[in-house]
């Protein structure tokens, strides 16, 4: 992760981008936090933007930057690999919180309840959130 720096990483992109960036997303989100959820301390939140940033009345910069993020986190090989115990989710981790501080106040509650009611739903996530 040290050659590529968070900002680059959270380019919005234009909508080509975009779509190929929620392709992915919406393909590995729930499989990939599945295995993180034990490592990754603000699930419910990442649950909640991964509803924010599919949802069209988001502004199309705040989804960009969390399609970007999410992506990031999806990918199979990133700056630490993901399958190392402890550090393996840590760049993911510092990627989504940069996120986070990017869109702040954009995840409204209606998106924390679709992730409160996902994560209920589930109870893989139950027991490891």
């Amino acid at each position: 992760m040290d050659d590529v720096k968070i900002g680059e990483i959270l380019l919005p992109g234009d909508e080509d981008e975009q779509d190929r960036q929620k392709s992915r997303v919406k393909k590995r989100f729930w499989p990939v936090l599945k295995r993180a959820m034990r490592q990754v301390p603000f699930g419910r939140d990442l649950v909640a933007a991964y509803y924010c940033a599919l949802d069209s009345r988001t502004p199309t910069k705040v989804r960009g930057i969390l399609l970007a993020a999410l992506a990031y986190f999806v990918l199979p090989l990133d700056g630490v690999p993901d399958f190392f115990a402890l550090v393996g989710f840590s760049d993911d981790i510092a990627v989504l919180t940069a996120a986070f501080a990017a869109i702040r106040g954009h995840i409204r509650d209606d998106h924390y309840m679709a992730a409160d009611k996902a994560l209920a739903d589930e109870p893989d996530m139950q027991a490891a959130g």
